[in-house]
């Protein structure tokens, strides 16, 4: 048989692309693998020092609400969450005032939130304390635990979770988070503590750490005083909400938890911050219910305060039951709560 030096040629091109090609696909196979393992590495350091970030900020000492049974899941039940401003003294005999107190309550039916301001001066019964004094008193007089406890007892729901920030640290997470956007309701100015003076416009501006924090604690020249200070702090924490819900957040979530790890303290556990993430995935400002105390001022001794209306305080405390469901959607006052016996609910939906 004659040699056929061209059918060999070929055939060795043949095997020669094909080894080319196993080798191409190995070499693709080696960098995806490569690919892989880098990602997978760097999100578990990511997710490993973001967890470390965020476990500082837990605090012990507090499991559940005395007025409840057990503890809620925030994936399953309504919950509520006091949030304090703390203004820190850096005094070792003065534990500082609760400048910013506020109340959420979360709903996981309809993924809603109320959020209500107290005013700091509201004159209220503080437990172990013979005569009322101003609600932000009772953080000084016996810090997180009274002030949940009294705040338990002015409207009447469990206080499930507190989250403790100071103002650096209120500061430092609206500048990680770009700042926030709030609609100016009139033309003014004021200082802060360095005497340093900030500008806000009439209309939607957008703030820094800095100019956040004096838009909320200014008090003197807003004309609805108490009010509305009340109101401008309640933007800034749907404005926040907002930022928050934001897909771009994920690219700084890294800073973002380092900075609540260093200066906001919570009982929340991660886990349970996951599952509130998960359950409340398409959560946004449109699904915050903004609720404020009417009242008077009122001067005793030459001492301001701020005195609720009994009246709408009765009707607020009905309003945030029936959104953590401890009372029926048809109930009308405050007496069916949830911890009620069958036949004392029935009655009172019979009426």
């Amino acid at each position: 048989m004659p040699y056929n030096s061209n059918k060999e040629s070929t055939t060795r091109r043949v095997i020669i692309r094909k080894r080319k090609k196993r080798k191409r696909k190995r070499f693709i196979r080696l960098l995806l693998l490569v690919s892989i393992i880098s990602i997978v590495g760097y999100t578990g350091f990511f997710i490993f020092n973001t967890y470390s970030a965020i476990s500082n900020s837990y605090a012990d000492g507090r499991e559940k609400s005395n007025l409840r049974d057990q503890q809620v899941k925030v994936s399953n039940d309504p919950f509520s969450v006091l949030i304090l401003g703390i203004e820190d003294y850096s005094d070792e005999h003065d534990r500082g005032r609760s400048d910013t107190i506020m109340v959420a309550t979360f709903n996981p039916k309809n993924q809603t939130m109320k959020l209500v301001s107290i005013p700091r001066d509201t004159l209220v019964d503080i437990p172990g304390k013979q005569n009322q004094d101003k609600i932000n008193h009772a953080y000084a007089f016996g810090g997180r635990d009274e002030t949940i406890e009294t705040v338990e007892g002015f409207l009447d729901i469990p206080i499930d979770y507190f989250a403790m920030v100071n103002f650096k640290g209120f500061q430092k997470i609206i500048d990680e988070v770009g700042g926030v956007n709030v609609e100016v309701p009139f033309s003014f100015n004021d200082i802060d503590r360095d005497w340093n003076r900030y500008y806000f416009k009439k209309g939607e501006q957008n703030l820094n750490g800095d100019e956040a924090l004096v838009y909320a604690r200014m008090r003197k020249k807003d004309p609805q005083g108490d009010f509305g200070r009340n109101f401008r702090q309640r933007q800034i924490v749907t404005g926040l909400v907002d930022k928050v819900a934001s897909p771009k957040i994920i690219t700084k979530i890294d800073n973002i938890s380092e900075v609540v790890g260093e200066n906001i303290e919570t009982n929340m556990s991660i886990g349970e911050a996951l599952a509130f993430r998960n359950k409340y995935e398409n959560f946004n400002k449109s699904k915050i219910d903004q609720l404020e105390i009417k009242g008077e001022d009122d001067y005793m001794n030459g001492v301001y305060y701020f005195k609720p209306d009994e009246e709408e305080v009765e009707l607020l405390k009905v309003e945030l039951k029936k959104h953590l469901e401890l009372l029926s959607e048809d109930a009308s006052g405050t007496s069916e709560d949830s911890t009620e016996s069958d036949d004392t609910k029935e009655d009172a939906e019979l009426q």
